[in-house]
Formats: C-alpha cells, sequence, structure tokens
C-alpha cells in the first residue's frame, strides 16, 4: 500500500510541509498575482539600462547570486559601489530572480548608480537558520576575496568599488543584514570596507504579540500566521522568536554596546505589523550611540515596495516607494 504524504504544515498560498520532510512552495494563492513570483531570466544586454547575470560563487557549495549592472556609458564615475543584497520571505520562500525582485533591484540599481549583488539563500525548513545567515556572510567573504584579487568576475573586478560595498535586505533579509555586519565586524575584510548597511522592515519580533502586532492591519506581505509559522519552520529546532536572529535586541543576543558596525540606515513603515518590535532595536542603537539614520514610510505596511501592482496603481504606494529610493540612493552617495 503506497503511503500517501500528508501536509503537517501550511503557510497559506506559499508553502506546503510533507510528513515526509518535503516541501512544495507552488504558489497557490491569486493567480493574478502569481507573476511576482516568477523568475526573470538574466540578460547581457542592458534592458532599461541595467544588465543582469546569475553565477556560481562556490563550485563546492553550489551558492549562486545574481548580479546586476547599470548602464555607465553616460557615467564619468570609473568605479561603482557595491550592494549586496538578501531576500526576503521569512527565510521559508521566495528567490534571488523573482520579478518582484527584480523590478525593485533592477530600479535601485539605475537610482544608486550602483552594482547588486543578490544571493539566493538556502530555505528553511530544509534549511535552518543559521544557513541563510551564514550564505549571506559567506557572499560577503566572497566579494573580500574578489578585492583581494583572489577571484575573478568581470563586472565586479572591472568595475567595483571595493571601499564601498553596502549590505541591503528586505523583511526576513534585513535579519540577515543585521547578523552579516556583526560578523562583518568580528573580520578583516580589507582592503574591502564594509561602508553601511540597511535592513529594510526586518523581522525582528519577541515570542510575545507586541501592541502592533496586535492592532495593526495584516497585509498579503506580512501575516501574523505568516511570522509564526515561517519563523516556527526557520529558527533551531527547540527556538523561539526570542533567538538572536529574530531578537537581536533581546536579553540573549549580543550586547550592542560590544558591536562593531557600520552606519545603518534603518528603514521602518507606519503601518508595519511588527513595527513596535523594530523600533525596539532602532531604540537599542540609538542608546549606544551607534551610527544610525532612521526613516519611516508613512501610510504604508511591510514590504509595500515590492507590491507591484500597488506601486503602479496607488498613489500612495507609489510615492513612498519612490522616497525609499531616494533615501537610500542617498544613503549611498553620502558614505
Amino acid at each position: 500500500m503506497v503511503h500517501e504524504k500528508q501536509v503537517i504544515e501550511e503557510v497559506s498560498g506559499w508553502l506546503r510541509v510533507f510528513d515526509d520532510g518535503s516541501v512544495d512552495r507552488t504558489w497557490t494563492g491569486p493567480p493574478e498575482v502569481k507573476f511576482m513570483a516568477e523568475p526573470v531570466p538574466p540578460h547581457d544586454d542592458f534592458i532599461d539600462g541595467v544588465a543582469v547575470k546569475d553565477i556560481v560563487a562556490d563550485d563546492n557549495s553550489g551558492s549562486r547570486l545574481r548580479i546586476y549592472l547599470p548602464d555607465r556609458s553616460d557615467s564619468s564615475v570609473n568605479k561603482l559601489p557595491v550592494i549586496l543584497h538578501f531576500h526576503g520571505g521569512g527565510f521559508c520562500i521566495s528567490q534571488a530572480d523573482w520579478f518582484m525582485y527584480y523590478t525593485v533591484y533592477t530600479r535601485l540599481a539605475r537610482a544608486a548608480k550602483a552594482i547588486i549583488v543578490s544571493v539566493f539563500l538556502p530555505l528553511a525548513p530544509e534549511h535552518r537558520l543559521p544557513a541563510a545567515c551564514d550564505a549571506g556572510f559567506a557572499a560577503l567573504l566572497w566579494l573580500r576575496d574578489l578585492s583581494r584579487q583572489q577571484g575573478h568576475e568581470p563586472w565586479l573586478n572591472e568595475y567595483a568599488d571595493f571601499n564601498r560595498v553596502f549590505l541591503i535586505g528586505d523583511s526576513s533579509g534585513g535579519n540577515i543584514v543585521h547578523q552579516v555586519a556583526v560578523k562583518a565586524g568580528e573580520e578583516n575584510l580589507s582592503p574591502m570596507r564594509l561602508a553601511g548597511a540597511i535592513p529594510i522592515h526586518p523581522g525582528f519580533v519577541r515570542s510575545y504579540r507586541s501592541k502592533s502586532e496586535l492592532e495593526q492591519e495584516q497585509t498579503p506581505f506580512l501575516t501574523l500566521d505568516m511570522v509564526d509559522k515561517f519563523l516556527g519552520l526557520a529558527l533551531p529546532v527547540g527556538s523561539n522568536k526570542d533567538h538572536p536572529i529574530t531578537c537581536p535586541m533581546g536579553e540573549v543576543a549580543p550586547a550592542v554596546e560590544e558591536l562593531k558596525l557600520p552606519p545603518y540606515l534603518y528603514c521602518v513603515a507606519e503601518k508595519d505589523l511588527i513595527k513596535d518590535t523594530e523600533m525596539e532595536f532602532y531604540e537599542a542603537m540609538k542608546k549606544e550611540e551607534k551610527d544610525v539614520e532612521l526613516f519611516i514610510n508613512n501610510g504604508v505596511g511591510h514590504s509595500f515596495y515590492l507590491n507591484k501592482i500597488a506601486v503602479k496603481m496607488d498613489p500612495v504606494t507609489g510615492s513612498e516607494t519612490e522616497k525609499l529610493y531616494e533615501a537610500v540612493a542617498e544613503f549611498i552617495s553620502k558614505h
């Protein structure tokens, strides 16, 4: 008799985990938004001013990266800053080549006049934390190796300014930004310099509900069910949300005052479900006099700028998205 697989955990629309350990990430939500989770193939030619390539950074691990190179034909700048990107998805879903990331990071490459390197992160529950953080840090060390001429990637070796490397991440990718920045502070990165870090709506939470979690409106990009289930699948077995990766301002996390961190542009959305705990981290950084600049988008929720439909159709979302790009581009230009 053939055993029929049973679903033991499900995050509506996004993910199903079966009793044999297998995972199905086929999109089962509204078909009209499926396009945002479709992969966009790389292209060597410049489309809307940006060329895109996918590479294998490490043959042993098979780690992959997507590189966005802005057209430099009208630029007098010899070298371009590098932005290392970690995608969101609660550590459990999404890929660096999804359409919703492609639209954002081609646009940011143009706005910031920067090369963007986006990491294909290992996903939970097959690869529980800290696997995604380790992959993010490995990508930073790969950039360091290039800066030391210990490897070759033409777009980066020819055009990158390794003295201006930045970290950026959406949602759970914002958690990875902080973890990678912490590890970078303990490492000799020379001649490369980590010039800044940009967590956007990081998934900083606690084991108990915050006021904003109880009162803010849930959105398709973040519900309480997604927070609970994704983190339950992603955190090390036996851990809860007070783990240092999800609660870096908590008691079990390294003391903020002891961390050697680059300047932060810390991005929060006014209507984010987890705004209160995100702000707890910001206050902890300010208290210890870390170099942190707060940028708040008003009238919008978690990861609003990834919603291509809302960006196009809703004036508030479109306007706030433009402000976010401008803030990130300005931060990079200053550092």
